[in-house]
């Protein structure tokens, strides 16, 4: 049975290296405005078989034990035409998940070179086999995350009927074709286009990074829902604004907010018994990139964090932002 996607859901993208359990448990704690959050990709073997503890692991005990968490997280997987995708789908939905998406969009040069991510979007017949295998064997909400085309946007129209034709239940969109990696500005046409197309919920990615650009892009498009990866990087608790109804943030409320972002981060992967103190710093690093570029001295200010090489440091840093 399929979840009944809210409309105008907001989506916390899943990001391969940020988006693992402890991450995805401190946002639902701090920011739990936002509607669905997914894990980074499980990638699905060729050869053996993930046990059912590898499969847990990677989604996170905690997650799958609560029941909240649980309707809210998306587990996504990567899968090419020779892997074991019968199997392990089979393995997912026996462990109770109701919501599996297919990475269909990852532009990963090792990715694409063992033909799994975006690659697929090259081999139609080949993705039809797998999504329809997917489909056969998850009967729950089974979406799939894809760019618009692999080299070019030739099939795009057909690829979305296809997957429409071949059961999945909603289609997120990242408006660039492979090839462009993040080049230029995702290109919102294509969401207008797809929402024409089918008749199945459109979700819309790509370069929306504000409270007016959510507004711009549901009003342009149609999309029924948006997810934001980079966008929610840079503004964690852009979901908790957006339902608040407000409509600017001031920078008083930014820097409250990162701190409190950075602190709870910390205590979550403090939790890890496999990161030393290095680990943990540098796992705070890697979550910094565009968060303080609204703030005067944006690059005076990561310069310093990024510096950093304790907690202690680190914290000082934010600390000391003045406004």
């Amino acid at each position: 049975m399929a979840i009944n996607i809210t409309n105008k859901s907001l989506f916390f993208a899943p990001m391969e290296g940020i988006t693992d359990h402890y991450y995805r448990n401190m946002i639902f704690k701090s920011y739990p405005d936002w509607d669905y959050m997914a894990c980074d990709f499980l990638r699905i073997p060729s050869v053996g078989t993930y046990p059912n503890k590898h499969i847990l692991k990677h989604y996170g005990q905690l997650a799958y034990e609560q029941k909240e968490q649980k309707n809210k997280t998306i587990y996504q997987i990567l899968t090419s035409e020779n892997a074991l995708t019968e199997l392990h789908t089979q393995k997912i939905n026996a462990l109770g998940f109701k919501w599996l998406d297919i990475n269909l969009g990852c532009p990963s040069k090792t990715v694409c070179k063992n033909k799994g991510g975006s690659f697929l979007l090259s081999e139609t017949e080949t993705l039809k086999k797998i999504v329809k295998t997917i489909r056969e064997n998850f009967p729950h909400t089974f979406t799939a995350k894809i760019r618009v085309g692999y080299k070019d946007d030739t099939n795009f129209i057909n690829i979305l009927k296809m997957l429409e034709d071949e059961g999945v239940d909603a289609i997120t969109i990242h408006g660039r074709t492979r090839d462009q990696l993040y080049k230029g500005v995702a290109n919102w046409d294509y969401i207008k286009e797809a929402v024409k197309a089918v008749s199945i919920p459109i979700i819309g990615n790509g370069d929306i990074w504000s409270l007016e650009d959510i507004e711009k892009y549901y009003d342009y498009t149609g999309a029924h829902s948006i997810m934001m990866a980079r966008g929610a990087l840079k503004t964690p608790w852009i979901a908790k604004l957006y339902k608040e109804g407000i409509k600017e943030e001031t920078l008083e409320m930014r820097v409250e907010e990162l701190k409190k972002y950075f602190h709870n981060l910390y205590a979550e992967i403090d939790l890890s018994p496999k990161l030393n103190e290095i680990g943990k710093v540098r796992r705070l690093k890697s979550v910094c990139r565009n968060i303080f570029d609204p703030l005067p001295e944006a690059d005076v200010i990561k310069k310093k964090f990024l510096l950093s090489k304790t907690k202690e440091e680190m914290f000082n840093v934010l600390d000391s932002i003045q406004l």
